[in-house]
């Protein structure tokens, strides 16, 4: 039987992050690279496999934004995290390869740098070794881990049992736990620093939050996973905006890690090693998630992402840069505030409005069951006179406004547009987030800060 196409190329694909992972310099950011490669042809080949067997248990959904709306696999985020995992596992030799051979006994000249413990008083030292083993970078690769682990599980467990949101929106504090004990153990610093120009008032070049910078990464661990789970509902959204704010965060590493003696180098670098695969196996659920979708990626997905890059700025002690690149994902929240907090009506979908006539997707409205208050009306009425809301009335009075959601927003300004060409709009905002909050870091911190810090 002749190779198709795609056989051909996952074939070279394997081959390449093969010859990456056992480079020859055994260096761990090629193999990491390596292990990317491999995610992401492995994630490509098992979820056409696993999609069928999805639908065969439930776990499936309609493209609603279709005419024909197809049933697609859902909770493909599943299939993704655990290659994602498996990648992670793997990773571990190669990445303490250094301390593991060159700096730990065994054959040839792998004693340099051991220091030998004997003490004559005590018969239990002798022979005793104490090697530079880095315990601290092992505790918090696999703090990470057990935390991404976690939120994993819980993604499942909401798309299985369909957790309701007040119910599951602190789940992953839960699952920061281990990562925030290990912070505390190692690393332990709950100071900031302030801008110069405020400096005087305190008299210091910052100040020590103590238990709140503990609630402070509990809220950013809350807050990533949520934040990509509710900007989405088109084709690709999830995965696109997880994929540019990774690359964005790798951008951010590799400007560090260019500087030579730089303080931040062994953060930065934690950081690429988780950031890495998971863009990996992400570019391949791309593949099958953009328009027109072929699987959906459930809540499972958007859960892990958010969690990837939460943990990534809290051991990479950049928590505040990850938060940059998170800005649209900030104001749709902000923006979504009145309906999660049921000051304005909410329904349960909000994604747009499909017009099967035009083929094109219009903001979707949440209907009022009951006159708003006076002032809920004035600041509604107030919005879509800026256009940052579409109001509708009847006879002088608001019978319904546009969901709020940055998607419904686009609609708004830009006007009815095609799935695709709305997802590639909102990725074009994010891109320029990202391109403009690297920009701010690396220019604007330095005035603010007197310096660029980590």
């Amino acid at each position: 039987m002749a190779l198709t196409k795609p056989t051909v190329l996952s074939a070279a694909g394997t081959a390449v992050g093969l010859a990456l992972v056992f480079n020859p310099q055994s260096q761990p950011i090629i193999s990491c690279f390596g292990f990317s490669v491999l995610g992401a042809v492995a994630t490509f080949h098992m979820i056409p496999k696993m999609g069928p067997l999805f639908i065969k248990v439930g776990l499936s959904g309609k493209d609603l934004l279709k005419k024909e709306k197809k049933v697609l696999p859902e909770t493909m985020g599943a299939v993704v995290g655990l290659v994602y995992m498996f990648c992670l596992f793997f990773f571990i030799p190669f990445m303490f390869y250094q301390y593991l051979v060159t700096e730990t006994s065994g054959a040839g000249n792998r004693d340099e740098g051991l220091e030998i413990t004997v003490d004559p008083g005590d018969p239990g030292t002798i022979g005793r070794t104490l090697t530079k083993f880095p315990h601290n970078k092992l505790a918090s690769y696999l703090s990470a881990l057990l935390s991404l682990q976690s939120m994993f599980i819980l993604g499942v467990a909401d798309d299985l049992f369909d957790i309701r949101w007040r119910n599951k929106f602190f789940l992953p504090a839960i699952a920061a736990i281990p990562l925030m004990i290990v912070y505390y153990v190692d690393f332990g610093v709950t100071r900031i620093v302030i801008p110069h120009f405020i400096q005087p008032l305190f008299g210091n070049k910052s100040i020590d939050l103590g238990f709140l910078y503990y609630l402070y990464m509990a809220a950013v661990a809350i807050f990533c996973p949520n934040s990509i789970n509710i900007y989405a509902g088109v084709n690709g959204l999830e995965v696109s905006q997880s994929l540019v704010i990774g690359l964005s965060i790798l951008a951010n590493d590799i400007l560090y890690l260019a500087r030579p003696h730089n303080l931040a180098t062994e953060s930065h670098l934690l950081s690429l090693y988780l950031v890495l695969p998971f863009l990996g196996v992400t570019c391949s659920l791309l593949y099958y998630n953009w328009w027109p979708a072929q699987a959906f990626v459930g809540d499972t997905y958007c859960y892990l992402a958010g969690m990837v890059y939460a943990v990534v700025g809290i051991l990479g002690h950049f928590s505040k840069t990850i938060l940059l690149f998170f800005l649209p994902q900030i104001f749709n929240f902000a923006y979504s505030v009145p309906q999660l907090f049921k000051i304005v009506e909410c329904p349960r979908h909000r994604m747009p409005h499909f017009n099967e006539k035009t083929g094109l997707l219009e903001p979707s409205k949440a209907h009022f069951t009951k006159p708003p208050h006076p002032v809920v009306a004035f600041v509604l009425r107030t919005l879509g006179k800026l256009k940052l809301l579409g109001v509708y009335e009847e006879d002088g009075k608001l019978v319904a406004v546009s969901n709020m959601t940055l998607i419904n927003l686009a609609l708004v300004l830009g006007g009815p547009m095609r799935e695709d060409k709305l997802t590639t709009v909102l990725l074009s905002l994010q891109l320029g987030v990202g391109l403009g909050a690297l920009i701010a870091r690396h220019t604007i911190a330095t005035l603010v800060f007197g310096y660029d810090n980590i």
